[in-house]
């Protein structure tokens, strides 16, 4: 809060979010920072994936705990939106960031925060959530969608 007016999940439940997460857990010195990696982070242009490969060879703490509250609150969240849109058929977690980083998502604390939401966990538990791996998939969607208006359109 002290650097932004408002703190929304966007700061920390997306690709700024590692960073922010990373640097929250450095200030409030939670967890030391080693120095190869302020180093690398120095000279890096893309944080992210400087952070979850660090975590992910448990090479530092701070990379693991910034890993887990991210994946914590990532799951938290989309839990609330399948909630919102009653996605009854499943979530379908999309971007860079999930699929580098499918072993902490697999750890268990995605589907708990994923679930804890009092009365509907029971309904939650049933909700299958993917992640979409090709990073096509996008282009795949706008250009089937293209299609499908053209033919419409003809």
């Amino acid at each position: 809060m002290s650097r932004h007016e408002h703190v929304s999940y966007e700061w920390v439940c997306s690709g700024l979010g590692l960073p922010n997460i990373y640097e929250f857990l450095r200030d409030t010195r939670r967890y030391p920072e080693p120095e190869w990696l302020k180093i690398e982070l120095s000279r890096a242009k893309d944080a992210p994936p400087i952070i979850s490969q660090a975590a992910e060879a448990g090479k530092a703490e701070i990379c693991v705990e910034t890993l887990r509250l991210f994946v914590s609150i990532l799951g938290s969240e989309a839990g609330n939106l399948a909630l919102k849109v009653l996605a009854t058929g499943g979530v379908y977690l999309g971007g860079g960031i999930p699929p580098r980083i499918l072993p902490f998502l697999k750890e268990g604390s995605f589907m708990q925060a994923f679930m804890a939401k009092g009365r509907f966990s029971e309904m939650l538990a049933k909700v299958p959530v993917h992640v979409i791996c090709n990073p096509e998939a996008g282009f795949f969607g706008a250009a089937c969608h293209g299609l499908k208006v053209g033919i419409e359109d003809a």
